[in-house]
């Protein structure tokens, strides 16, 4: 063996010597994290303290209006109240008393239109003080001299207002602020107007009643309410009921009342209410409360004998209950809760956004 060739069989023994190095390929290497996997934590941080923000800094009313004990009842600000009575009337209904203070209410009638106004249809909002939110209640017999605002307020899966009254007991305070007027009466406007409510839908009707309908012996108008429960349970609280239902086997010319159920369950209503209907409000019942029944004999017709038409009539609609309801008898609601256009039964029927109201 030459020197050439010992010098290179040296060499490779002391390569076998030398500890390999690890190949990159089979390293464990940590990832980097990426850009987006960096960004979304972030973003969520970001938009819950923009959330958060929103929540607490941007103007709502029912967080941004002040509570006063001193100043009279207002839609600018809170007024609390005392709860005087909760009673139980239905399935998840309860009728609800509340007092304010009398040195706290505005004008009944006041002298500038720059007042609150307690209209023959009026509101107030009433606040969780748990979550800061409001929701509007229609006082049934409007406010009398003594502050008191009588409520029927149903229980939802997901009202969180309605859940928190129901949990209210005398003496206990709940702050509302108004009155802010849902409708406005207008004196010989009308020849006939319908009423057409679902559920608690028809305290804003019952105030009506209380307000106009009961105390006007002079108006012309005709007034028809059409009303719908899901069973007879559901029915409002003879507190109401009674009273529509007398004045109505009174003074038939100005007021009637007829009564819906979605079905038969639960007991019988009671004896003295009208025969209820089974079924929806639909079409042939608004062609019979305004005496278009399509059955009249030809002859009477011929000879002119059946009651007056849509068209020479003014008739105005107002209609209260469940948006499904509401859509299906007038048409669903707008955007922000505008009127939108006139659809379901009415709309088929032809009238226009003239003669109908949601509230």
């Amino acid at each position: 063996m030459n020197l050439a060739r010992q010098r290179l069989l040296c060499h490779c023994r002391s390569l076998r010597s030398i500890p390999r190095p690890r190949l990159y390929s089979n390293a464990r290497i940590e990832p980097r994290p990426s850009y987006s996997s960096r960004f979304i934590p972030l973003s969520v941080a970001a938009g819950a303290a923009v959330g958060l923000s929103y929540y607490f800094f941007y103007p709502d009313v029912s967080r941004s209006a002040p509570t006063s004990t001193t100043i009279p009842l207002s839609p600018t600000h809170f007024t609390p109240t005392k709860v005087t009575l909760t009673e139980v009337s239905g399935p998840d209904t309860i009728l609800l008393e509340v007092v304010v203070p009398p040195q706290l209410l505005p004008h009944q009638h006041p002298p500038s239109t720059t007042e609150p106004s307690f209209a023959p249809i009026w509101s107030v909002f009433i606040k969780d003080d748990d979550i800061q939110v409001e929701r509007p209640y229609t006082p049934l017999e409007g406010v009398d001299e003594n502050g008191r605002m009588r409520f029927w307020i149903k229980k939802y899966p997901k009202g969180e207002v309605g859940r928190w009254l129901h949990s209210k007991t005398p003496g206990e305070t709940i702050e509302l602020r108004g009155p802010l007027t849902t409708w406005q009466w207008k004196e010989d406007t009308w020849d006939e107007v319908v009423m057409i409510s679902g559920g608690t839908g028809i305290t804003p009707f019952y105030q009506l009643f209380h307000s106009l309908i009961s105390r006007s012996p002079d108006c012309k108008t005709r007034f028809t309410l059409l009303h719908a429960s899901r069973t007879s349970a559901d029915l409002p609280p003879p507190q109401l009921i009674d009273n529509l239902n007398t004045f109505a086997a009174k003074n038939p010319d100005k007021f009637r009342l007829q009564l819906f159920l979605d079905s038969r369950e639960g007991p019988s209503p009671p004896s003295h209410l009208p025969t209820p209907h089974i079924g929806r409000i639909e079409k042939p019942a608004i062609e019979q409360c305004l005496g278009l029944n399509t059955r009249t004999p030809w002859w009477h017709r011929l000879f002119g004998k059946s009651e007056s038409s849509k068209a020479t009539r003014k008739v105005l609609f107002l209609i209260c209950g469940p948006d499904p309801m509401i859509a299906a008898v007038a048409g669903p609601f707008g955007r922000n809760l505008s009127q939108g256009p006139v659809g379901g039964v009415l709309g088929q029927m032809g009238f226009t956004s003239g003669e109908v109201y949601k509230l």
